[in-house]
């Protein structure tokens, strides 16, 4: 059972909850909850950050707060709630019946702009897996009328609970798809086969960094979507491309952000597995951005979860054309990391520096065994 949540033109405010101990990172957090809202067309009149010692297990915030979102909410005639917290299913079911408004978490909220976002059936499948888990984990809440009772053909008789029944539904449903998903992963190992003379080639980073910009100027094409938001782009794109007399086999694959849904890196492994088999990464940073030290960390951590195997990585910072302190964090990159010969400084809008980034490449694979 999946619940589609309307975003578009709804007046929404956003709460985040800060320990003493992870403000500045929840800051940052809540800036990236603004812009995912945005991505789906809602309208986001006011940030709510409290500052709590200890997260009450009914609400996750205070009894002042839930007051203060009441009036307004009611003021403003607010239609969403955004937590960017992972809420439990009691906690849904508090809220909204506290608040008297719809309400939905971070997680939900990636979800349902990967949902949108997607473009091929293999990406929709491994969306819809990633929708099924967290539906699964929130049962509870979805249900309305739990105390009814079901029987009949096909289910296990009287006295199974509505909540029951959707609990076995889904799971059928998990596992149908991923029967699905394993027949596409061979047909993809397959394809994957017969390109191994080719050298492979990853673009990696966090979401709306460039990769896509950068992945039109290298193909010499405009194969891949160039939007302002995050998560413009969640199919996994592969292009031949060619530098001096040399092919390569170029993947945009998607971004990352931090807290991504757990369901979502499981689902997505699979996809992943470019990254994996790719004998090069380009690992693209947004040097505007005053986390982008964060945003490199956040993004090895998952390359080293999901098993990457080169240690060929080139890392480009793009956007010096809008970087206002850029010599500033030059000298913090160039000190922080020891293979500076393996660091690019380039605007892929303006196509800064792209001759040098073909150039690395060349140099770095040539010596790749075909």
């Amino acid at each position: 059972m999946l619940v589609t949540t309307d975003y578009t033109e709804k007046k929404t405010v956003l709460i985040a909850t800060v320990i003493k101990t992870n403000h500045q990172k929840v800051l940052e957090e809540i800036y990236e909850l603004n812009s995912l809202a945005k991505t789906l067309g809602a309208i986001v009149i006011k940030e709510f950050i409290q500052k709590i010692k200890q997260k009450p297990p009914k609400t996750l915030i205070g009894k002042g707060k839930i007051e203060e979102l009441k009036s307004f909410i009611l003021v403003n005639n607010i239609k969403l709630v955004i937590f960017n917290d992972n809420l439990s299913p009691s906690q849904l079911k508090n809220l909204e019946k506290t608040l008297t408004s719809e309400v939905v978490d971070r997680t939900k909220v990636i979800l349902d702009i990967f949902s949108k976002r997607a473009k091929t059936s293999y990406a929709k499948a491994q969306i819809k897996l990633a929708q099924y888990k967290y539906a699964l984990s929130k049962l509870p809440k979805l249900w309305t009328h739990l105390e009814k009772q079901r029987g009949g053909i096909g289910f296990r008789g009287p006295g199974e609970s509505e909540i029951e029944t959707d609990r076995r539904n889904l799971r059928k449903s998990i596992k149908k798809l991923k029967k699905n998903m394993k027949l596409i992963d061979k047909q993809m190992k397959t394809q994957r086969k017969h390109r191994k003379n080719l050298i492979r080639i990853s673009l990696v980073g966090y979401t709306n960094v460039g990769k896509s910009t950068i992945m039109n100027l290298l193909s010499k094409a405009k194969v891949a979507t160039v939007e302002n938001h995050l998560f413009s782009t969640v199919d996994t794109t592969v292009r031949k491309i060619q530098i001096k007399k040399q092919r390569f086999l170029l993947s945009d694959t998607v971004g990352f952000i931090n807290n991504l849904p757990t369901q979502l890196i499981d689902s997505f492994k699979s996809t992943l597995s470019e990254i994996q088999d790719s004998d090069l990464l380009i690992h693209v940073i947004d040097i505007t951005k005053n986390s982008f030290i964060k945003h490199i960390k956040y993004v090895e951590n998952i390359l080293l979860e999901i098993g990457r195997k080169t240690n060929l990585i080139i890392k480009v910072f793009n956007k010096i054309d809008r970087c206002r302190e850029l010599n500033t964090k030059q000298s913090i990159i160039k000190k922080k990391y020891q293979d500076i010969k393996n660091i690019l400084f380039i605007s892929a809008l303006q196509k800064t520096s792209i001759k040098l980034l073909k150039q690395k490449i060349y140099a770095l694979t040539k010596r790749i065994p075909r």
